[in-house]
């Protein structure tokens, strides 16, 4: 089956130091690029994330400091990446709560600015739970019917991502369509401002969602506790977070 595309989309994963999007860096990217003629192009590499690899995180990857001592840094790779998924849609496992956030903050360290405005993702992991509710090598086992060798490389993983919704598609042919639009919807979990979801559309306004003011809107702070907002932007949170903040801020301002 081939995926039925107005646009390219990019099968994009992941490999890092840890899971905070504000602490921790890539060590390893992979994408697949398929175009809407069927065409792929894959970009993949290591990167040295000028911190030490934790212990915990090789074991999951099996990447440790030597393997990446000699390799670029994101900032020398980060045009090429970011040319590369400029004009697609994406996909991954668990992209949205994970590699998302973690590349949107490796790119705005750098100066640029990944959107996901005008981009359409489908969570292959979203499906997958939403169906059968396991992980990516139980789902390449029960869709493909094969071992997934080189589990947690980013390669191997996002490789095998895309043949899994492939063969989703083949597997579900009631329930999911061969469109991109509807696996966006099928697989967004909820309305989120930032790529952190630390702000949430609440009936269309923009929300706290965590801690102590979790549901409040941002209007009703900048009446009740403007000074919230200070200690947010001066503290250690996600550059997207603070910079989505600052940007309604601003708007309120205009108002």
């Amino acid at each position: 089956m081939q995926l039925q595309l107005t646009r390219p989309i990019a099968f994009l994963d992941l490999e890092t130091t840890g899971t905070d999007p504000a602490k921790d860096r890539i060590v390893e990217i992979a994408v697949l690029k398929v175009s809407p003629n069927g065409s792929k192009s894959m970009k993949s590499e290591r990167i040295n994330p000028g911190i030490p690899i934790p212990e915990s995180a090789s074991l999951i990857h099996g990447i440790y400091d030597k393997d990446v001592k000699d390799a670029p840094t994101f900032a020398k790779i980060a045009k090429d990446y970011f040319i590369f998924l400029n004009d697609c849609d994406l996909s991954g496992f668990n992209s949205s709560r994970f590699d998302y956030p973690i590349i949107s903050e490796e790119f705005l360290r750098v100066g640029m600015n990944f959107s996901m405005e005008g981009r359409r993702h489908v969570d292959v992991q979203r499906i997958f739970h939403l169906m059968e509710k396991r992980n990516l090598e139980a789902a390449y086992k029960f869709y493909c019917g094969k071992k997934l060798e080189g589990a947690h490389s980013a390669k191997g993983d996002v490789e095998a991502t895309y043949e899994v919704l492939m063969a989703q598609l083949d597997h579900y042919p009631k329930d999911l369509k061969n469109d991109i639009d509807f696996l966006n919807d099928l697989t967004k979990d909820g309305d989120f401002v930032d790529m952190n979801r630390r702000m949430v559309f609440i009936n269309g306004e923009p929300a706290i969602n965590f801690g102590k003011h979790k549901g409040k809107t941002i209007k009703q702070l900048q009446k009740s506790e403007p000074q919230y907002f200070d200690w947010i932007l001066k503290s250690d949170f996600p550059l997207d977070f603070k910079q989505k903040l600052k940007d309604i801020l601003e708007d309120l301002n205009k108002k």
